[in-house]
């Protein structure tokens, strides 16, 4: 397989672009070798410009639940772009799929359009700041919500609860009202309200896709709701990821926890670019110009994002038990994989939530950031390249969730299973 196209692209592209992407882990850092750069997408299958092809289990991070070049989507988008890009205007296509996302999900009774996850979040922190008039939130470690500057934190030193900024360019004012705790671990957020009467929100991934896929435990969940409504703390769900991945109705559907904000992103756009938060009617009272806190956007609720995310999430919300069908396929690619490393002595951790699947090489259950971060790196970024030159695009980082299409057939998971009992084989013996 040659890749010297894309090798070139690169090259060419850092003389221009900072380490030569517009996101990092496109970078292909932590898996070594140089990023393999994309001609076109078709189904359940990426083409590079070199003319290779490659079955695709990132889906553009999670947006294309029915894969590349969708004809419903793409006709959606079509129709939408001839009757112009952009507005700055109300148009019906916000309120058709505001009406969508709200009949699919019981926590939410209005929803604001934004143009990202990252603002969506930001969005959803300052709401939930301006209706308990606090200032103070709680997130977690290996819980990733966006590069706003609050939420580029690490874990302090000691027994120091706020965190310090992870990024230069973030001021330690900006992180001061951040604190951090243990995913999965309810102790550190109670001493997290022990050291802070002025804790706004907690916000976390119920099903964490940004340290590997990693769920949080349903005990878990329903201890920070117990805990919010003590202290009069918002709970806010960032499924920007999760959202109509892992169900259809929302992680509330599969935890049983309610959560009072939800952020939400990739699939809701259809592969535009979108994000979303939405609350119950008297917290979304609060937002301008029906209430005093401020939020804006010149693309929110841009026709053409409006129209590819009402033609995805509608052609999901009829085709509902598809959500079984990835679910049983994701189970199948995860479960074969682990039988294939079993077999030359490899131990993976794996788990799926509906479309997403994840694994660790790991000897031990992963259930918080620090215990992903004692999988075997090395060993990924092997099984990532050779794969990768087998044919099998996967996420470039471990720390990542991967993603089942209803274009990825059973045929494809078999190929890949087969895949990668010849590169588990090939990994033991050098």
């Amino acid at each position: 397989m040659s890749t010297d196209s894309s090798l070139k692209a690169f090259k060419q592209a850092q003389d221009l672009i900072p380490g030569g992407v517009n996101s990092p882990v496109r970078a292909f850092s932590s898996v070594g070798g140089s990023p393999i750069f994309i001609a076109e997408g078709e189904g359940g299958y990426l083409k590079d410009i070199d003319g290779n092809k490659y079955v695709d289990f990132v889906q553009s991070w999670g947006p294309l639940i029915f894969g590349h070049r969708d004809e419903s989507i793409e006709e959606a988008v079509i129709n939408a772009v001839k009757h112009g890009l952009s507005f700055g205007a109300p148009t019906v296509a916000e309120t058709e799929l505001a009406k969508l996302v709200v009949s699919m999900f019981n926590s939410i009774d209005k929803i604001r359009f934004v143009s990202s996850g990252t603002e969506a979040v930001m969005s959803a922190i300052r709401l939930a700041r301006g209706f308990t008039g606090r200032d103070d939130i709680i997130k977690f470690t290996g819980c990733y919500h966006g590069h706003s500057d609050c939420l580029l934190v690490e874990a302090g030193s000691g027994a120091v609860t706020f965190g310090n900024p992870s990024s230069p360019g973030v001021p330690a004012d900006f992180t001061k009202h951040t604190l951090l705790a243990t995913y999965n671990d309810i102790e550190s957020v109670k001493k997290c309200f022990a050291d802070s009467s002025d804790i706004a929100c907690i916000i976390i991934e119920p099903i964490a896709g940004n340290m590997g896929l990693v769920p949080a435990d349903k005990e878990f969940l329903a201890e920070l709701r117990k805990i919010c409504d003590e202290n009069g703390a918002l709970l806010i769900f960032d499924e920007v990821m999760s959202g109509f991945r892992a169900s259809i109705n929302g992680a509330e559907s599969i935890t049983g926890t309610t959560p009072d904000i939800v952020t939400l992103g990739k699939v809701i756009g259809g592969g535009m670019p979108v994000g979303a938060f939405g609350a119950r009617a008297d917290i979304m009272a609060k937002l301008s110009p029906e209430g005093p806190i401020y939020q804006a956007g010149t693309l929110s609720g841009n026709p053409v994002a409006m129209a590819a995310g009402f033609a995805a999430l509608s052609k999901l919300k009829q085709n509902a038990a598809v959500m079984s069908v990835l679910n049983t396929r994701a189970v199948r690619l995860v479960e074969g994989m682990k039988v294939a490393a079993s077999e030359c002595g490899i131990t993976m951790q794996i788990d799926t939530r509906g479309s997403m699947f994840g694994f660790f090489f790991n000897d031990a259950p992963v259930k918080n950031f620090a215990d992903a971060c004692n999988s075997n790196a090395e060993l990924f970024a092997l099984f990532h390249s050779k794969m990768l030159a087998e044919g099998f695009y996967f996420a470039c980082s471990l720390y990542e969730t991967g993603f089942i299409s209803t274009a990825t057939t059973d045929e494809m998971i078999e190929d890949t299973i087969v895949a990668s009992q010849k590169v588990f084989k090939a990994i033991v013996n050098g």
